[in-house]
């Protein structure tokens, strides 16, 4: 049964022995408004509100010189949510519920944010190890527990992410098979907490998909 149960996150469609269900990543190019590329249209309002208050917000909390630096984060921002919301519609993989996708992403702006800084503000990035007030006999301990707490950062975003996604499909399959075991007159019910269940999801893919940005907007900003 368990086995059952987590099958449904299993890559199965295969061609020449590649899984191509990791293609559906690229999906969310198809939701971008014409705007985005060529032509302004009334449907491009809600998209430039969006990135314009996100940009806004980003902006003051990277506070740095590089301009334009915050149009990445939008882009992550996007990126997550087109894959979460892709997720809650039939057959259609869910990438964002996968550690190794989830982990690649993460991992790479770690590795980004951490390059940058110890070549550019080595400085900062030993005083950022021991807070301000510290007692000279506990920093030795403070520079190995701000250590680890660095290190696993890429790790914890990482399984947030899929944590979530993976929780709110295993609800929605486990109410789905509950459809042949109970009476008829419970279907409507049925219904209608599979209703509110994806509502609920839907808000979790908005929620996570700012959660996942702003924090990585904040790793960001302390490397600066």
């Amino acid at each position: 049964m368990m086995a059952n149960l987590f099958s449904i996150f299993d890559p199965t469609t295969n061609f020449f022995n590649l899984s191509l269900n990791w293609l559906s990543t690229l999906l969310g190019l198809m939701f971008i408004p014409y705007s985005f590329w060529l032509i302004p249209n009334r449907h491009s309002y809600l998209w430039n509100f969006i990135s314009n208050k996100l940009h806004n917000e980003f902006k003051i909390l990277i506070n740095n010189k590089f301009k334009g630096s915050t149009f990445i984060f939008i882009s992550l921002f996007f990126f997550i949510l087109f894959n979460n919301f892709l997720g809650l519609f039939p057959y259609i993989f869910t990438s964002t519920s996968h550690l190794n996708f989830t982990l690649s992403i993460s991992l790479t702006f770690w590795l980004s944010f951490m390059i940058f800084g110890w070549f550019n503000n080595t400085k900062h990035m030993f005083i950022h190890m021991i807070p301000q007030g510290t007692p000279s006999i506990l920093m030795p301990f403070m520079v190995l527990i701000e250590t680890i707490s660095n290190i696993i950062r890429p790790s914890t975003l990482a399984v947030r992410l899929t944590a979530n996604m993976i929780a709110g499909h295993l609800l929605i399959t486990l109410l789905s098979n509950m459809g042949n075991n109970i009476p008829f007159y419970f279907i409507f019910l049925l219904i209608i907490l599979q209703i509110l269940l994806l509502v609920l999801e839907s808000a979790v893919a908005i929620i996570q998909s700012y959660v996942i940005t702003i924090l990585s907007t904040l790793y960001s900003s302390e490397v600066n």
